[in-house]
């Protein structure tokens, strides 16, 4: 390999990659219409939280004069400069895939109009829309001497006005103003029908207000009239150390998140040059600047393909229904099926319903004592905090472990917080330092003069909304020493507790990543005593040095090593005397890939374990994580199979090649669409 190309990928450069695969999503034919649309819509939110914190965190360090490069190579300023030449080349392509898309979608009769084009009946429809709904909310803001330029919200759409009078000299500044467009309301108008015409036809939302603009600045006369959009920083900065309450702390955060330094500016193409000498002056964005050649913030698409279905069901992906676990259909009672067997549960082919269903029985089960609970993201509807709640105001013991810091969920984590606190569950926040991202509860229950510990152990959030989204796997066990592990990491987060010798579980900080490369250098003492030696690791993401070097180094012991890493990878696979024996796939599907599973051959003696952590920094020295053995083989075998099928996937993998680059995979084999074939649930733990 060339000495010049560092042995690593850079990871804000791998998750460009990431995010243009799902771009590729958009722009791939044989995905229906309005699920192109909605691809394009989660394109916009992943540069929204990109630039919201990874490229403001490089932001800080340029400002701060910080020029040491990272051990991939990059100083911040000229990481900065090639982010912003490649996210520019992304966004041009995302705009031109959305013109593809929206002439597809007309064709199929839903389409946008400009308001020069709606009829006069349209015409009225939508006038009146605006008078009686819109104007009433509309604010206009000037800026002049008297009135300064205002605080601009994140992420909101505004309007710039450019504004002049009757016989105003040339020579004169035009006056300048601002309008928001108001997200409460929808951002598509449906228009009526024309007639003989079956078309669903819709106008944008900044299009009606710029028609009638002149009703907010009477006596002016409108010069230009255009979008923008500012994204600001919304990394919070803690004093955790400091904090006599934390939940207080994160919420002064959160109020100041509002008014974090600008990153990026976007406006439309063709905007009036007063009008962006003057945003770029007061909100002092030179070079971070986007000209978008279409609406901005595409997000809108995600609300808009959704609010169309089930009239476009040939527009969207055949609908699947999760199925509720086999295990337990014939059975009213859980815990009796989990004291006879382990029950593996397949997201989202298998119904989330069985883990509320769990709680829920605890939380009426007399023979309940106690139930203890991580909670990172949470849905805004969420049956189990209901059960929570339910249970300790029936007298039970209930321990939850809230993370405030789970980012851009802190406001509803706050909330559901309060909500248990009322109820009279003992709320944790987690230790200092530290996010408790590990997924795991805990019911402790009497039977027969004695206590049973029954276990849950996932690879996603407790949300039920997310879990028909996301791929993920949840592991049922009531086996003694998973219990007591799972018993000693509540003591550990909730208390004062001296270090715990774990018999199954590998947590981070503590030991994670100490087990984890005592179990490749296993593999890699296999492999010198000229044993099969293999590792299969499926992950979100793949970014810490000493991992990727532990990897490297069994690589070239011999080990075969194949990884799945969806997101973020900064190992560089296929490199001769480096990473020969290492292969790297994403599959970016209509659902995200968000299961972590690690399988190791072991000389034939297989074992595969759960986990919650990314090989991430953040995840391994940062995070209350947790990886969980599966100690059934029959179960071991099923995980080995949603593995196995990611793996012949020939139809949405990429692998990721020496440059850097992701290619299709290509092979002569039948297609293969793993997330199309699991959704044939009886069949997955068969597979192979």
């Amino acid at each position: 390999m060339n000495k010049t190309i560092s042995p690593y990928v850079n990871r804000d450069l791998s998750w460009v990659e990431f995010n243009r695969r799902v771009l590729e999503e958009a722009q791939d034919p044989d995905n229906p219409l309005l699920e192109r649309a909605k691809f394009l819509a989660i394109v916009s939110s992943n540069l929204d939280e990109f630039m919201s914190v990874r490229v403001a965190g490089i932001q800080d360090q340029m400002k701060a004069g910080y020029t040491k490069r990272d051990f991939t190579g990059y100083t911040p300023a000229g990481l900065w400069k090639r982010l912003m030449k490649r996210t520019n080349q992304m966004v041009a392509d995302q705009y031109r895939t959305y013109r593809e898309v929206m002439r597809g979608l007309a064709k199929e009769g839903i389409c946008f109009r400009p308001i020069e084009e709606l009829n006069a009946q349209q015409l009225k429809a939508v006038d009146e829309y605006f008078y009686d709904i819109v104007f009433p909310v509309l604010t206009p803001m000037a800026v002049d001497q008297s009135r300064p330029f205002p605080l601009l919200h994140t992420k909101e759409l505004y309007l710039s006005v450019i504004l002049g009078r009757e016989n105003m000299p040339e020579e004169e500044e035009p006056f300048f103003a601002i309008v928001q467009v108001p997200s409460i309301l929808q951002r598509f108008i449906s228009v009526p029908g024309r007639v003989n015409s079956k078309k669903n036809e819709f106008v944008l939302l900044e299009e009606l207000i710029e028609r009638h603009i002149n009703t907010l600045f009477n006596g002016y006369t409108t010069i230009a009239v255009d979008p923008f959009r500012l994204t600001r920083n919304a990394d919070l900065t803690l004093n955790e150390e400091g904090a006599e309450d934390l939940l207080e702390e994160i919420e002064k955060e959160l109020r100041r998140r509002r008014w974090g330094l600008p990153v990026r500016l976007e406006y439309g193409k063709g905007i009036h040059p007063y009008a962006l000498q003057m945003l770029k002056e007061e909100l002092e964005q030179g070079e971070n600047v986007f000209e978008i050649d279409g609406p901005l913030d595409l997000s809108f698409l995600m609300r808009f393909a959704n609010s169309l279905s089930p009239s476009y069901e040939s527009l969207l992906f055949e609908r699947i229904e999760p199925v509720y676990p086999q295990e337990f259909e014939h059975s009213d009672d859980i815990f009796s099926v989990i004291r006879q067997e382990d029950v593996l549960l397949y997201h989202p082919y298998e119904s989330f319903e069985a883990v509320s269903d769990f709680v829920a029985e605890a939380a009426e089960d007399p023979d309940v004592l106690a139930i203890k609970m991580t909670l990172y993201r949470v849905s805004g509807q969420s049956a189990l905090v209901q059960a929570l709640a339910m249970a300790a105001e029936s007298g039970k013991q209930v321990t939850v472990v809230v993370e405030l810091k789970a980012r851009f969920d802190e406001e509803r984590n706050i909330a559901w917080a309060r909500q248990l606190e009322k109820a009279g569950c003992h709320v944790v926040y987690g230790l200092v330092g530290l996010k408790t991202h590990a997924k795991i509860t805990l019911v402790v229950r009497r039977e027969q003069g004695m206590l049973r510990r029954y276990v849950h152990v996932g690879t996603g959030n407790y949300n039920d909304s997310t879990a028909k989204l996301y791929t993920d796997i949840g592991l049922f066990t009531s086996h003694p020493i998973i219990g007591a592990d799972a018993s000693a990491l509540f003591n550990e987060v909730t208390g004062y507790s001296s270090p715990y010798e774990w018999k199954a579980f590998g947590v981070a900080p503590s030991d994670l990543k100490e087990k984890l490369f005592d179990l490749i250098d296993r593999e890699i003492a296999h492999a010198a005593a000229g044993k099969p030696a293999h590792i299969i690791a499926k992950m979100n993401s793949l970014s810490h040095q000493e991992m990727i070097d532990k990897l490297y180094e069994a690589s070239q012991a011999g080990v075969k090593i194949e990884l799945i890493i969806r997101g973020v990878c900064c190992l560089r696979p296929g490199v001769p005397g480096q990473s020969s024996n290492i292969r790297v796939i994403s599959i970016v599907d209509r659902f995200l890939e968000h299961s972590r599973i690690i399988y190791f051959h072991n000389g034939g003696e297989e074992e595969l374990y759960l986990s919650s952590a990314d090989w991430m920094t953040r995840n391994l020295t940062r995070r209350i994580e947790l990886m969980c053995p599966v100690f059934d083989a029959r179960l071991r075998r099923n995980l080995f199979n949603v593995l196995r099928l990611n793996l012949d996937d020939n139809k949405k993998a990429r692998e990721l090649q020496p440059s850097g680059n992701y290619e299709p995979v290509q092979n002569d084999l039948p297609v293969l669409r793993s997330q199309f074939q699991a959704k044939n649930i009886r069949k997955w733990k068969t597979y192979r």
